[in-house]
């Protein structure tokens, strides 16, 4: 049994738009469920793939609502709730903590740029303590290519010991593996969870808790036979076969830019033209580089269906 609170395969889910521009909660509710039946532990939704800076609060606890009423376990659900108020950030994942979300991830405040960790603890102290429930379970989440605001060992080993039980994880997404291996020999028990599909392997055998990555909307079954088989001597032929058809996947996800690409990977895999719309400042890929996209996938089916 795992000694991690939060454990496994996590899609960072996308969220697909209808022709007005708004969130289509039934699309979405159905992608959830598909993602559990395909091999997810779990769904964190509106991250960054989830495109969640590009919703209004009242968006975001619409969808997060949405899949909870359709039949999407709460308890399977990880979402972003960080913004760069705090007022706001408590509002959302106060409203996710009442929905019985397994645990919320936490961006820091990021438009400020160099600030110290006495800032971002107190940024991150002030949002638990206002929500101020013991049901609260934070996973953090650093991505400083985005964000642009490191969380470092110093800080995130204060918040665990000022708020234990609550504080329980991390996602790293630096794209460095000394960073998301440091965390996880840092922290021994600490839910530290890969932000790049690559990085699971190694970070399970590090010590860490698994993934929540993009790819996972297009390949969970393949991250969970490397979560179920990583440290079992007679699965290492199928882990390693599945580990290089991980990669094939994340490689074919990035030969754009990432969102619109995972999107249109999505629009081919569920049969809906309407998962190729992605809300400003994002472009949807264009018709020549979406049959690109279509054709490698096609490829890579048929290799592994004659696997």
């Amino acid at each position: 049994m795992s000694r991690h609170v939060i454990s496994g395969v996590f899609c960072a889910a996308a969220t697909p738009i209808d022709a007005d521009g708004a969130p289509a909660h039934g699309p979405f509710a159905a992608h959830c469920k598909a993602l559990l039946d395909e091999g997810c532990h779990g769904i964190a939704l509106l991250g960054s793939t989830g495109e969640a800076n590009s919703f209004g609060i009242g968006e975001r606890k619409a969808i997060l609502e949405g899949a909870v009423a359709a039949g999407v376990p709460a308890g399977a659900l990880l979402p972003g709730t960080g913004t760069c108020a705090i007022a706001d950030t408590v509002e959302l994942t106060r409203h996710a903590v009442d929905l019985g979300v397994k645990g919320v991830v936490l961006l820091p405040p990021f438009y400020y740029k160099g600030m110290s960790d006495e800032g971002l603890f107190q940024a991150y102290a002030k949002v638990i303590e206002a929500v101020g429930s013991d049901r609260l379970r934070v996973v953090l989440y650093h991505i400083p290519p985005i964000a642009n605001v490191p969380l470092s060992l110093d800080l995130v080993a204060r918040l665990i010991e000022a708020f234990p039980g609550i504080v329980v994880g991390i996602k790293d997404s630096s794209g460095k593996i000394d960073s998301i291996t440091g965390f996880a020999t840092a922290f021994p028990g600490f839910s530290v969870l890969a932000g790049a599909d690559p990085f699971m392997l190694p970070l399970l055998r590090a010590g860490g808790a698994g993934c929540i990555t993009s790819s996972s909307n297009l390949i969970a079954r393949h991250l969970r036979i490397v979560f179920d088989g990583w440290d079992k001597a007679d699965r290492a032929a199928a882990v390693e076969a599945a580990q290089g058809r991980i990669n094939l996947w994340r490689d074919l996800s990035n030969a754009y830019v990432q969102l619109p690409t995972v999107k249109a990977m999505l629009a081919r895999r569920r049969d809906d033209m309407g998962w190729s719309r992605v809300r400003p400042p994002f472009v949807a890929l264009d018709q020549d580089e979406l049959a690109a996209v279509w054709k490698r996938m096609a490829d890579l089916e048929a290799t592994e269906a004659g696997a």
